[in-house]
């Protein structure tokens, strides 16, 4: 029965609609670009991909940094990373990925996405307990 379930699954992820493909692949891109920019402690282009909602909370890529810096630190230098699933949400889009910081521990993200004028802004990040990919 469970194969049945897995089957019924991939059909949908291969019967999406290209646009929602072309969503992840630009979903992706702005992640990559905003993990880049932490690496590069170039705040003031991280501070480009977050949602105007964000923008609002954190008023300026310093305020925005230290809150990078202490609350998500894998976030701000990771090892490597890899994203796993994506889905619709009634405000845009949720891109799982999974990070691994420096000290080779995994951690597991939900980006919640919107989109605007100049492309998908991050909205927010959550931190996951375990492997939300885990059967």
């Amino acid at each position: 029965m469970r194969w049945f379930f897995s089957l019924i699954l991939s059909l949908g992820l291969i019967l999406q609609s290209p646009a929602l493909a072309g969503d992840d692949a630009d979903i992706r891109e702005t992640i990559t670009a905003q993990l880049d920019a932490f690496l590069r402690d170039d705040f003031d282009h991280a501070f480009t991909y977050a949602s105007p909602k964000i923008r609002r909370i954190f008023r300026d890529p310093d305020t925005f940094g230290t809150m990078v810096r202490q609350g998500y630190p894998m976030v701000w230098r990771p090892l490597d990373f890899t994203f796993l699933s994506v889905e619709k949400t009634p405000w845009g889009m949720s891109q799982i990925i999974e990070i691994i910081d420096q000290n080779g521990r995994a951690h597991y993200l939900r980006y919640d996405m919107v989109p605007s004028d100049m492309g998908w802004k991050i909205d927010g990040v959550a931190i996951l307990q375990g492997n939300p990919m885990a059967v």
